[in-house]
């Protein structure tokens, strides 16, 4: 039980309501003091202020009548109900008028306001302890008056106040008490169910995930955001693995070509044509490598998010312009023309090196797989003239989102094979007769992900209309 509450001390929620109810108990401790000494200290000065106006009133009955006078209109005034104490006494101080048996010795001795208040009897019965506060002053024949008040009701009145107090504050207490134990029990539940999934994710468990009431809390808020760490490390992971596969699968085969390459130039006359021509092929497979190896590289990058500090508003609807001047030689040596369609002045907020290769690789992909004239005669319908192979580029605005588009009239992908070929090394051609490293739409995808929007691949019928969704640069 000691250890469970030691726990329950340690939860920082269990903290704060214990010094938030410790706090609240001292203030309301002190407003209901402040108050009832307050309304307390009130009556009193009511008191005084009603004695000193009958002592007054008493004096100058004194000073028209006479001691007589003075006694007849004491007892009057003593008579009258919810009177004020009233006291004549002797020279002595034994009392032989008023309507006050007996009261604490020495009081009558010094004359002003009495210093504290006083217990008396009076002559009716009470089941109580009577107290006073007065106020004593001497005639000139040595006799003494005494004008007071009893002070019994600011005294119930406190008392009642202070029974009050106690009651709302071991109410308190004790609601507070419950509330903490609620909380302190709640806080150690959803800790405890935290522990045990971190424990089976620690034991090897990637799909554990942490619990997640729905109460959107403070245990929600950090449950769903370790989730989505834990998701991007499970998605990190996988990239890895499949990295790991594909390089042994993928370059094995570059890398055996390479040595036999190596090895038939060095078993020939270093002289011969055939020799040259091998070492030529072996820098240009070399080249391919290196190039393969830089777009993992970047990949990499561009998923680990270390390019995310080189971001700053960049002119989209330029770099597709550059992109198709770019590329509009190569075009034309290969028979065809890349038509264009471009809104001016797109703006977002991203890398323009890595936005500028995104473009480039989308355009080297339909370049790579644009049909030729013989495709034609495959008989397929088509959206737009067939009789040689086209490119289409395109940018615009549409709501909060710009689309940059590269369209050709190629084979085009598969629904089933477009998430596919998304993943690195990922080619559909199984034969590899075409050149490339499968790297081109995964480093789309990557970057467009880094710059919130995705890649989007469709059917152009025919061919392939590629969009990269980039959102409006908020700048």
């Amino acid at each position: 039980m000691y250890s469970r509450f030691r726990s329950l001390l340690r939860i920082t929620a269990v903290k704060l309501s214990l010094a938030y109810t410790i706090s609240f108990t001292i203030l309301a401790i002190l407003v209901v003091v402040y108050m009832t000494g307050g309304a307390v200290h009130f009556l009193q000065e009511q008191i005084k202020t009603a004695v000193n106006e009958e002592v007054a009133s008493l004096e100058k009955i004194h000073k028209e009548t006479g001691l007589n006078g003075l006694v007849q209109a004491m007892e009057l005034r003593a008579s009258a109900p919810s009177a004020n104490l009233y006291v004549i006494a002797d020279p002595t101080g034994r009392i032989i008028a008023g309507n006050v048996l007996d009261i604490e010795s020495n009081i009558l001795e010094t004359e002003g306001w009495t210093r504290h208040p006083f217990e008396y009897d009076g002559f009716q019965n009470v089941d109580h302890i009577q107290q006073a506060m007065a106020r004593v002053f001497r005639l000139s024949n040595g006799m003494r008056i005494l004008v007071g008040r009893d002070i019994g009701e600011p005294e119930r009145f406190k008392s009642v106040v202070a029974r009050a107090l106690w009651l709302a504050m071991g109410t308190m207490a004790i609601a507070s008490f419950l509330i903490w134990i609620f909380v302190g029990r709640n806080a150690l539940k959803r800790l405890a169910m935290v522990s045990d999934s971190t424990k089976r994710i620690m034991a090897g468990d990637r799909s554990e995930r942490l619990p997640v009431t729905g109460s959107n809390d403070e245990f929600d808020r950090l449950s769903i955001n370790m989730n989505n760490m834990l998701d991007r490390i499970d998605l990190l992971d996988d990239g890895l693995r499949q990295v790991s596969d594909s390089i042994a699968h993928d370059l094995k085969t570059p890398l055996t070509r390479l040595r036999n390459k190596v090895d038939s130039a060095l078993a020939g006359d270093p002289d011969l044509p055939t020799s040259k021509n091998a070492l030529v092929e072996v820098i240009s497979d070399s080249d391919q490598l290196i190039k393969t190896f830089n777009a993992l590289l970047m990949i990499a990058r561009v998923e680990s998010g270390s390019q995310v500090a080189e971001m700053s508003s960049t002119n989209i609807s330029q770099i597709m312009e550059d992109a198709c001047e770019l590329y509009e030689p190569v075009a034309e040596e290969d028979g065809f023309k890349i038509t264009h369609d471009f809104e001016a002045g797109l703006i977002v907020d991203g890398s323009r090196e890595l936005l500028s290769q995104a473009v480039t690789n989308l355009l080297d992909n339909a370049l790579k797989y644009c049909v030729s004239d013989n495709d034609d005669k495959q008989g397929r319908s088509s959206k737009k003239t067939r009789n040689q192979p086209a490119i289409h580029m395109s940018i615009k605005k549409q709501g909060n989102k710009i689309i940059a588009i590269v369209e050709d009239n190629g084979p085009g992908i598969p629904a089933d094979k477009r998430d596919e070929v998304k993943i690195r090394f990922a080619r559909l051609d199984e034969s590899r007769s075409k050149p490339g490293t499968g790297l081109g739409l995964s480093l789309v995808d990557a970057v467009a992900k880094l710059h919130g929007g995705a890649l989007e691949l469709g059917d152009a019928e025919p061919g392939l209309i590629a969009k990269l969704v980039l959102p409006v640069s908020k700048a």
